[in-house]
């Protein structure tokens, strides 16, 4: 076990959020571990973003059951560094997993079901070596479930003492809504939306997802806030060999880097540039300028891009101005694929 000793003042800098109306807060930038914390990755890199988020004022660290490659590979990999480093913190922490995707083979391994989100719950437990979390989230709406039974089944993680809250993740507004009648009904403690959004995605303002959580009294947390790292510096110019492009390619594409895309991306980081902030700053900025939003999620390589993003706490209001002249360089329909 390596020796750890968190500095003293690690809350100082960073500035916490209530989600909605509940006494949960969470820091404005949350750490996520869909990237960079399988088996394929170096496990002392994953020490060192987890300790440096940590010393920074960053609480939250969020999984879900599918995490890898292989699946189930970061929960067991982030559980090692809290068995080795950060147990002693275990208090100090918000922990979150999921689950919803596909897990395991056969019938029961993905979906909304009981059978499956509780199981998968005592999985991830297992694998993190956790009495509970602190945030179970359903990750996708079932349509083939009832939604009283999935959410019949978070509640039920809640009462046996395995989760402390609840969330949903990639749910649209009407659905979310329903679900959270259900779960006020079930007196369960439904605080937080996990779903994309960022200055290149904006489903959230079209779905009725923004508008609803605020209605419902819940949260935002903000997966893909630098649209899988294209919010950032990296891609001004060209794609570097050592990319996610080029060393993952999952879910963010080369033949999605087009000329056009490029050309807006230099828009927008003429725009951060004229407010003394880096593109990846400012991108984080715009997201957490809304009241509905709790937390952005950042998935990270390297402990400096932590550093950066945290410049975004220190981001200076927009003015109508900026704000336009945002709008007017996304005016290129675009999108981003994947799940978180």
């Amino acid at each position: 076990m390596s020796e750890y000793s968190a500095p003293a003042g690690r809350y100082a800098g960073m500035v916490y959020r209530r989600c909605g109306s509940s006494g949960l807060r969470l820091p404005a930038i949350s750490l996520g571990l869909w990237h960079n914390f399988g088996d394929p990755a170096c496990f002392e890199n994953m020490r060192r973003l987890c300790l440096t988020a940590f010393d920074r004022g960053i609480t939250h660290f969020d999984l879900a059951n599918n995490y890898g490659p292989e699946p189930g590979s970061a929960e067991k990999n982030f559980g090692r560094i809290l068995r080795e480093t950060l147990g002693p913190y275990r208090d100090e922490l918000i922990i979150s997993t999921k689950a919803g995707y596909r897990m395991w083979d056969g019938p029961y391994g993905d979906g909304g079901s009981r059978k499956y989100l509780l199981a998968s719950l005592d999985q991830s437990l297992q694998r993190m070596g956790l009495d509970y979390v602190d945030i179970f989230y359903h990750h996708r709406m079932d349509p083939e479930t009832p939604l009283e039974e999935t959410m019949g089944a978070l509640a039920q993680a809640v009462s046996s003492g395995k989760a402390l809250y609840v969330g949903l993740s990639n749910y649209d507004g009407d659905t979310m809504l329903r679900a959270a009648a259900i779960l006020g009904e079930l007196h369960c403690p439904f605080v937080i939306n996990q779903n994309r959004y960022s200055i290149l995605d904006r489903t959230i303002e079209r779905n009725g997802l923004k508008q609803s959580a605020a209605q419902a009294g819940c949260g935002i947390i903000a997966f893909s806030p630098l649209a899988q790292g294209l919010l950032s510096s990296r891609y001004l110019s060209g794609i570097p060999a050592d990319s996610r492009v080029r060393t993952d390619g999952r879910f963010l594409k080369e033949s999605s880097i087009t000329p056009e895309k490029r050309a807006q991306l230099q828009a927008l980081n003429r725009i951060a540039t004229a407010r003394g902030q880096t593109l990846a700053e400012m991108a984080l900025g715009w997201v957490l300028r809304s009241p509905e939003v709790t937390s952005v999620l950042v998935g990270v390589s390297r402990p400096d891009q932590i550093l950066e993003n945290l410049g975004a706490l220190k981001s200076a209001p927009f003015t109508g101005d900026e704000l336009s002249a945002i709008d007017a360089a996304c005016a290129t329909p675009t999108g981003s694929a994947g799940q978180s």
